[in-house]
């Protein structure tokens, strides 16, 4: 295996498993440099896009300038120009003898993903995805379940797997969608965070290999980061996953452990299809690898009917090393701080005896809540889809009034649009936004190395259609008021 670099720490990511990107590879990703003129330029700022928007991982080593130059058709003189300029502009660097690896160029600073609570303000907030839950259902809500927790509060009140009754609706949700579960098979978690940090602490141990997408969700790569494990990264791009390049990681990796969210991604809001989730199914299978699947948004499908598990695709008997972690965040209130997982009964007690060390269980009156919210679900969900639908339309109406340099995909479901701005301002335009009233994050967030998707911003619709024009209004003003400087770090913030 060839190392990136003396340097390159724990937990940096990579296309293949020995880190280097293959002419064929490479050259599928690059335009035909027949007739561009001059031809090193364009594919040197080819490149160093792929770079930015995160398709080429950093610290990765690119082709020999030979195999490079036969896969493209061209000269190894333009492809010598091509690396040389790519060094000039920071995009690469070289070591004697070991050849020519990817980098960012500087001043692009990373902002990272450890991301601090932002002190409340008035600020319109576009950092964190997630709806509230309209006053009329909590105070209905609380009343109804008000007799339960007085019967509950005669008892201790600690539920490490959680309330049984509770278990068994999330079992029913999983059945009702296709997927037949029983109660012992579900843990309930004080959020979806929670149960991938349980998972990751029983089943992970420093310096093992992580599977994840590129981008991802950044608390689940913190929680990575923290636990020192390496990932490797598979991009999603506007056209979702290349279910090819998932199965080779699998293939050449051996991964311990693959994190995916095949459902409305966040944040790019791609499904996997239904052929690509079998192959990724049997690629972990045949290297013995667990599956996290994060189907927090499964539910929220705006353009197409809801998927039916991601576990629901693996063959009889297939799906033993598979968990899959939901909440309630996304469709319900991020505020309940209810999750839960759904594993291999067996592995659900193992993962409850490691969350009695740091949290004995969850609180009793959320999960009442949560219980009676998941009963009426069929009454409530229908009417938060049309809500989004409408605040979906009303945040794409608004960008392509106000800032028609933009572009997106409008995603079939989720909670957010992912924006190309154009150039890598992001993290700038992010502090500028603050600055008028509106706290959102740089695509950057999202990214498992450091300062790519710069050019994109996560933009959620979980705000009123009049909030969501007000805040691309302030955006376009804060656009407006100077040039930006490109890749400029931002100030480190959380999001959800």
């Amino acid at each position: 295996m060839v190392d990136a670099s003396p340097e390159r720490p724990v937990g940096e990511t990579a296309v293949r498993a020995d880190r280097t990107l293959g002419s064929g590879q490479l050259a599928a990703m690059l335009p035909d440099p027949a007739g561009l003129r001059p031809a090193y330029r364009h594919l040197a700022r080819a490149i160093g896009d792929l770079i930015l928007d995160g398709r080429i991982a950093l610290h990765v080593r690119l082709p020999a300038e030979r195999e490079l130059a036969a896969a493209l058709g061209t000269s190894r003189t333009t492809v010598t120009a091509v690396y040389d300029l790519l060094r000039e502009n920071g995009h690469a660097r070289s070591r004697q003898g070991a050849g020519t690896w990817t980098a960012l160029p500087a001043g692009r600073a990373p902002t990272g993903v450890r991301r601090l609570l932002a002190a409340e303000d008035t600020a319109i907030d576009l950092a964190r995805a997630a709806p509230g839950l309209p006053d009329q259902e909590l105070t209905e809500a609380l009343a109804r379940v008000a007799p339960q927790l007085a019967a509950h509060a005669q008892t201790s009140g600690y539920h490490p797997y959680g309330l049984p009754g509770l278990r068994a609706a999330v079992a029913e949700r999983f059945t009702r969608r296709g997927l037949a579960t029983v109660p012992e098979q579900i843990l309930v978690t004080s959020g979806a965070q929670h149960a991938l940090t349980l998972v990751l602490g029983l089943l992970c141990r420093s310096g093992d290999r992580v599977l994840t997408e590129n981008p991802s969700y950044p608390n689940a790569l913190e929680a990575m980061r923290r636990g020192r494990l390496r990932t490797l990264s598979v991009p999603v791009t506007d056209e979702g996953w290349d279910a090819g390049v998932v199965e080779s990681v699998f293939r050449q990796a051996v991964p311990q452990l693959a994190y995916l969210i095949p459902d409305f991604h966040n944040p790019t809001g791609c499904l996997m299809p239904e052929d690509a989730r079998g192959r990724v199914l049997r690629a972990a299978q045949r290297t013995g690898a667990w599956l996290l699947v994060d189907e927090t948004l499964a539910e929220l499908a705006l353009d197409v009917p809801a998927p039916p598990p991601f576990a629901s695709h693996a063959a009889p008997g297939a799906a033993g090393q598979l968990i899959t972690v939901g909440s309630m965040s996304k469709t319900h209130w991020a505020g309940l701080r209810i999750g839960w997982l759904r594993a291999p009964a067996r592995l659900v007690t193992e993962l409850a005896g490691q969350r009695v060390a740091t949290d004995m269980g969850g609180s009793v009156l959320d999960q009442l809540l949560a219980l009676d919210l998941l009963d009426r679900a069929h009454e409530l969900l229908p009417t938060r889809l049309a809500e989004l639908r409408v605040r979906r339309a009303a945040l794409a109406a608004a960008l392509s009034e106000h800032l028609p340099g933009w572009s997106w995909r409008l995603p079939p479901g989720g909670l957010s649009l992912w924006v190309d701005l154009g150039e890598p301002v992001g993290s700038a335009l992010a502090e500028r936004a603050l600055a008028n009233g509106v706290r959102i994050e740089s695509g950057s967030c999202f990214a498992t190395d450091p300062g790519v998707f710069e050019q994109r911003l996560r933009v959620p619709y979980t705000a009123s259609p009049d909030t969501l024009r007000e805040a691309v209004r302030r955006l376009a003003v804060a656009l407006a008021d100077a040039p930006l400087p490109a890749a400029a770090a931002g100030r480190p913030r959380w999001v959800a």
